[in-house]
Order: structure tokens, then C-alpha cells, then sequence
């Protein structure tokens, strides 16, 4: 997906590159994911978390969150956000994904749609390791 983001004082670039080196694709709209909410493990200045790995959810990996003090799996209907539930895509902090890696609680993820900036964080030898977009 080619985002043209100027002017919009964001700091997003014009072109995102999943870890592949492709065009950064869709992780989810439904749920609508994103730190931007457009879809896209979009990134930039205001994104700290670095909300980047496009992870399909778990019920190990919710549960896993839930324990560290992120529960994506609880409706809150005041913010528009149904809980995930497995199956589901949704772009996860890199770090977060990184601890769950390490706490053997790591969901799959969809390397198309995961944004290079998730390299800062992942190795690219791990997240291709939970792959389920390649053939």
C-alpha cells in the first residue's frame, strides 16, 4: 500500500516497506488496526510503541498480553473497540512481540504487512519463523 502522508505533519514517510522490502500491505480493517486506525502497521514520530508486526491473535498470546497489563480481548464500546478474539489481525508493538518471542508466547505474523521499522526491534530471522504468508 503506497501512502502519500504530506503536509500532514506526521512524520510518516511517503512510501512504507514491510520487512521484505515490498510495498507495506493491509494487516486488518476488520477489526480496523493501526496506530493510524487505516488498516496498515503504519508508523512515525508519535508512534512510541512502535506499533509495527501485523501478528494474527492467539488465545495464549491474548491471555500472555493480559498479563502484562494489555488486555486486547475486553470490549470497550466507548472507544469503538470490539476485543479481539483469535484469528484476528492486529498490528502489536514490536517490543511486545519481541517479549511474548521470548516468553515462548509469540503469535504467527503476516510478514507483508508488517513494517520494516519492526526490525529495530525483531530480527528478521524470528518473524519469518512465524510467517504464515510465505509459500
Amino acid at each position: 500500500m503506497w501512502k502519500d502522508d504530506r503536509g500532514n505533519g506526521g512524520g510518516r514517510r511517503n512510501t512504507s516497506r514491510n520487512v521484505l522490502g515490498d510495498p507495506l500491505e493491509i494487516c486488518s480493517i476488520k477489526p480496523m488496526t493501526g496506530f493510524y486506525r487505516d488498516g496498515c502497521c503504519e508508523t512515525g514520530q508519535e508512534d512510541v510503541g512502535s506499533h509495527t508486526v501485523c501478528a494474527v491473535m492467539t488465545a495464549e498470546f491474548l491471555a500472555f498480553s493480559k498479563s502484562r497489563g494489555n488486555d486486547l480481548s475486553t470490549p470497550i464500546p466507548e472507544f469503538g473497540f470490539a476485543g479481539l478474539v483469535p484469528g484476528d489481525r492486529w498490528c502489536l508493538c514490536a517490543p511486545r512481540w519481541q517479549e511474548a518471542l521470548e516468553a515462548g508466547q509469540a503469535p504467527r505474523v503476516v510478514l507483508r504487512a508488517t513494517h520494516e521499522a519492526a526490525l529495530e526491534y525483531c530480527s528478521f530471522a524470528d518473524l519469518k519463523r512465524f510467517a504464515v504468508d510465505l509459500a
